[in-house]
């Protein structure tokens, strides 16, 4: 017998004017809702969101607070903060979230796989033995056993342990 998956969350994105204009990343970071806008931490150039559209829970970005969409056009002490960022969401995730590896890299341009490719970032992905199995394969179906607003609130909490280390 065939058993249904739903990712509900999906559908806003897959219906979504993906051309619009503005960039997100500067959008969100310009306000301050950062809990409605999944930002986790804000630093001196650089700062973590959720990804509203994760691949798996957890799922980070790393960007620069400056709306750059170049690696080589990186200031080197914001690329500096965007290591040190990413290696942060790393021991939290770990802390937080016990995952068994991660994917961490950078889609440059469309061609690439940048879906928001005027706004540089990092992904910061973690997995578990298991997570996806044939799903994603086969469907492309991501399979999220938690909501956005649970895991902003665990990781949240992490990083602001962090910054009292």
């Amino acid at each position: 017998m065939q058993r249904p998956l739903w990712a509900p969350w999906r559908i806003e994105y897959i219906l979504s004017d993906k051309d619009k204009d503005g960039c997100i990343f500067c959008e969100k970071l310009a306000e301050d809702r950062d809990k409605q806008n999944l930002i986790i931490h804000r630093g001196t150039g650089a700062f973590v969101i959720m990804n509203l559209y994760p691949y798996n829970p957890g799922h980070l970005m790393v960007a620069p607070c400056e709306h750059i969409s170049e690696l080589e056009e990186l200031d080197e002490s914001v690329s500096l903060e965007i290591m040190d960022l990413t290696g942060k969401c790393v021991r939290v995730l770990k802390q937080k979230m016990s995952p068994q590896g991660f994917n961490a890299g950078i889609n440059l341009g469309e061609i690439g796989g940048a879906s928001i490719r005027e706004h540089l970032h990092m992904h910061v992905v973690p997995r578990w033995q298991g997570d996806n199995n044939f799903t994603a394969v086969i469907a492309d179906i991501n399979v999220m056993p938690q909501a956005l607003s649970d895991t902003y609130d665990l990781l949240a909490a992490g990083f602001r342990a962090l910054e009292h280390e």
